[in-house]
C-alpha cells in the first residue's frame, strides 16, 4: 500500500515538472511588445488673432496624417511637410487632434488645446412672428463682422442678400429658418426654429398667375412643348404611335389632340396620336395648375393630363412622383380620376379617387390640382368641388416625393392595360381631347 502511494506520487511530481517546463518555454517564445515607430507631433503659430497655421513635427515612419482642428474642419495628408493654416471666426477654445496612421496600420494621436479671444466673424440673427400677420415672420441678419453675400432659406424658398426680411409660412406648424453667409469662397451658416400658430385662411388668394399657355397661335409652341414619339407601349401595354406633331392641331385658341385608326389589327402601331411635355421648358414645385379642357368618348381611349418629377431621368418612376391631375377611360364615360404614384403607392395600388362628371365629353371643364407642401387638392371647376386630397400625415420620400420640380404632360392613348381593359371599338375613330389653356398660379 506503502509502495503504491509513493508511485502515485511519484508520477504527479513528474507531471508537475512536466507543466512547469511548458509554461517556461511558451513564455520564453513570446516576444515584447513593439514600441511605435513614430512619435505624433504638431505646433501652431498665430497668423493674426483668427488665423492658425499648423506644422506637423511628428518623428518617425508613418503614411497618413489626419487632421481634425476642432471648427468642423478636417484634413488628410501622405505629405508629412505640409502645414494648413485654419480660421477660427470666434472666440472660444478649440481641441485640435493630431491622428497618425503607420505603416502598419497602427494609430497614435496628440491633442492640444488653441485658445482664440476675439470674435472676427459671427453669423447670427434674430426672428419674430409678426403679432399683425402671424404667418409672417420677421428676419434681421445681425451677423459680425465683413463677407460677401447671405441668402435666407424656408419652404424651400430663398431671400438673397436681404438684412429685413419676412419669411411666409401659410400652415401651422413648427419650421426651421436658416441663414447662409458667404465669406472668402466659404460658406457658414446658422438656424433657428420657428412655430406658427395657425393656417392663413386667405392663402389660396395670394396665388397669381406665374405661367400660360393660350394656345393663340396657329401650331404647337416649341418653347413650352416637346413632342415625346413613337409605339413602345409606354410601359402600359398602349397601342398608339405618338407623332412628331401630325396628330396635333392649334386652330382658334384651341389645341386639339387627335387619335387616329391606321388599321384594323388592334396591334401596336394601328393608330397614331400625339403626347406633349414641358420637360425642360416650364417646370414647377407647388402651385394651383389648372386645365380647361374637353375630353374624347368611346370604348378603348385614354385621354391623360398629369405631370412626372424631372428627375425620372436619375430617379427612375415611380420614385420621381407622378401626379395625374386628370384620366378617363372611355369605357365608364363621365367618370374621371385623380391619382398620385408613389414608391409607397403606384400602378393599380396608387392613391386616388374618382368622381362622376356627366358632360365630361360634351363640355369644357378645368381640371384643377392645388399643390403646396402640405397637400395636394384635385378638383373641376372650381377648387370646392374636390375629386381627391392627399395629404400623408408623415410626409417621406416614399410618400411625398413632391418637394422637386414636375412638367406637364397632355396625351391620348389608345388601349393599354387601362384604357383597353375592355377592347378598343374601332368604330369611334377619329377621337380628340380638345385644350383650352394650361394656367399654373403660384404664390406672390
Amino acid at each position: 500500500m506503502i509502495h503504491e502511494l509513493k508511485g502515485r506520487t511519484n508520477i504527479l511530481k513528474y507531471f508537475l515538472s512536466a507543466m512547469v517546463l511548458i509554461l517556461f518555454l511558451s513564455a520564453c517564445g513570446k516576444s515584447e511588445p513593439e514600441t511605435a515607430a513614430f512619435t505624433p507631433g504638431f505646433i501652431y503659430e498665430f497668423i493674426d488673432g483668427n488665423h492658425v497655421r499648423f506644422i506637423n513635427q511628428t518623428e518617425g515612419e508613418y503614411h497618413i496624417l489626419n487632421w481634425d482642428f476642432g471648427n468642423g474642419q478636417t484634413e488628410s495628408t501622405t505629405s508629412k511637410s505640409e502645414q494648413f493654416e485654419v480660421y477660427y471666426p470666434q472666440a472660444g477654445e478649440y481641441d485640435v487632434t493630431l491622428t497618425v496612421i503607420g505603416l502598419d496600420g497602427g494609430r497614435g494621436s496628440l491633442k492640444k488645446t488653441v485658445s482664440i479671444e476675439q470674435t472676427d466673424f459671427e453669423v447670427t440673427f434674430t426672428l419674430s412672428v409678426d403679432a399683425a400677420h402671424p404667418n409672417n415672420v420677421n428676419l434681421e441678419n445681425t451677423s459680425v463682422g465683413t463677407f460677401d453675400s447671405f441668402s435666407w432659406i424656408f419652404r424651400n424658398r430663398v431671400i438673397e442678400n436681404e438684412n429685413s426680411a419676412v419669411a411666409y409660412f401659410p400652415y401651422a406648424g413648427s419650421y426651421t429658418i436658416l441663414l447662409k453667409v458667404v465669406k472668402d469662397g466659404k460658406t457658414y451658416s446658422s438656424n433657428k426654429p420657428v412655430t406658427i400658430a395657425l393656417d392663413d385662411p386667405g392663402y389660396f388668394s395670394k396665388f397669381g398667375l406665374v405661367w400660360a399657355d393660350e394656345f393663340d397661335g396657329d401650331a404647337v409652341n416649341t418653347n413650352n412643348w416637346a413632342f415625346e414619339t413613337g409605339a413602345g407601349g409606354w410601359g402600359n401595354n398602349e397601342l398608339q404611335n405618338y407623332t412628331n406633331g401630325s396628330n396635333t392641331e392649334v386652330k382658334d385658341g384651341i389645341l386639339t389632340i387627335t387619335a387616329l385608326k391606321v388599321d384594323d389589327y388592334k396591334v401596336a402601331g394601328s393608330y397614331t396620336s400625339s403626347r406633349i411635355i414641358t420637360k425642360g421648358k416650364h417646370e414647377f414645385t407647388y402651385g394651383k395648375m389648372e386645365i380647361r379642357a374637353q375630353l374624347p368618348s368611346g370604348k378603348g381611349i385614354w385621354p391623360a393630363i398629369w405631370m412626372l418629377g424631372n428627375d425620372i431621368g436619375t430617379a427612375g418612376w415611380p420614385a420621381c412622383g407622378e401626379i395625374d391631375i386628370m384620366e378617363y377611360v372611355g369605357y365608364m364615360p363621365n367618370t374621371i380620376y385623380a391619382t398620385v404614384h408613389t414608391p409607397a403607392g403606384y400602378g393599380s395600388n396608387g392613391s386616388g379617387n374618382s368622381r362622376a362628371l356627366q358632360s365630361a365629353e360634351e363640355d369644357y371643364h378645368i381640371y384643377g390640382l392645388m399643390w403646396t407642401e402640405k397637400e395636394m387638392i384635385f378638383y373641376v371647376d372650381d377648387i370646392n368641388n374636390i375629386t381627391f386630397r392627399y395629404a400623408p400625415t408623415y410626409k417621406t420620400a416614399e410618400n411625398w416625393p413632391f418637394d422637386k420640380p414636375q412638367f406637364f404632360i397632355l396625351n391620348v392613348a389608345v388601349g393599354g392595360n387601362w384604357g383597353g381593359a375592355q377592347g378598343i371599338d374601332n368604330s369611334i375613330f377619329p377621337q380628340s381631347m380638345h385644350i383650352d389653356y394650361v394656367h399654373v398660379y403660384q404664390e406672390n
